[in-house]
């Protein structure tokens, strides 16, 4: 029962911090102030409620129209708060309750804000990679890997496939994508930044053509790639050593 109820105090907490980044991934972009002025609707004008500002259920009441106006609120803001709230939530089952976990809630915090930012405005604000480039580097001081100098190593990584492909490509990958992936390789060290890169392309890839083969997509016109990013950052992170080790035994066994 115990840990039933910290579970649910760890999904109100990921939601109510979900709305949060909401506001921080649409207002950084803008150079606007993620403290002032308040929430309100962008169609009305019209300051926010406290009841409308009550994590997914708002959406739900008001069925995912302005109370005022009733103009139809983007159904980013309650994906956002209920993914972000599930991946709180299911954090400790998959890396223990340990330090590791300030990491992991970490990660899905940048995450979360850099989908919204990069979905709305197709920007990976240079303030928010700063900010977790910083924390994790503060983060990985007292909550070390296995080697100590993997987070490094994993930042040099992480800079530099990106840069190879955008100097290549003449523009392949944004330099947003680029620093994104070089604050994952801090987290998470060279090989499963690799790992996420690889993940990111491959999604991305199949999403490109699928959405080419439904007129979704248009041939030649960018679409953000953080959001591939990360994806892979999050799979590579959770899963990434069962990953890795799931390939180099199949791939021995095809040799052998």
């Amino acid at each position: 029962m115990l840990i039933i109820t910290l579970h649910t105090y760890i999904f109100i907490l990921g939601a109510t911090l979900g709305s949060f980044f909401n506001v921080v991934g649409l207002r950084v972009p803008l150079k606007k102030s993620i403290a002032y002025p308040s929430s309100a609707c962008p169609v009305c004008d019209k300051k926010l409620s406290p009841s409308e500002l009550i994590p997914i259920l708002s959406y739900v009441l008001q069925m995912g129209k302005c109370k005022n106006c009733k103009t139809s609120i983007s159904p980013l803001y309650p994906s956002m708060e209920l993914l972000t709230a599930i991946l709180f939530t299911i954090s400790p089952l998959l890396v223990g309750w340990s330090k590791e976990l300030i990491i992991a809630w970490s990660l899905i915090s940048l995450c979360t804000i850099v989908t919204v930012s990069d979905l709305k405005y197709m920007i990976i604000p240079d303030k928010v990679n700063l900010f977790f480039l910083v924390l994790f580097f503060i983060e990985r001081m007292f909550i070390r890997t296995e080697p100590w100098w993997d987070p490094i190593a994993g930042l040099i990584v992480g800079i530099l496939v990106p840069l190879v492909i955008i100097l290549v490509s003449r523009g392949g990958m944004g330099g947003g994508d680029m620093k994104l992936l070089a604050v994952f390789g801090v987290v998470l060290g060279w090989k499963l930044v690799l790992l996420t890169f690889f993940i990111a392309t491959l999604v991305g890839t199949i999403v490109g053509v699928a959405g080419m083969l439904t007129g979704s997509v248009k041939k030649g016109k960018p679409f953000p790639f953080g959001p591939f990013l990360v994806i892979g950052a999050l799979v590579a992170y959770f899963f990434g050593s069962e990953l890795i080790s799931l390939y180099m035994l199949t791939f021995f066994s095809y040799l052998y």
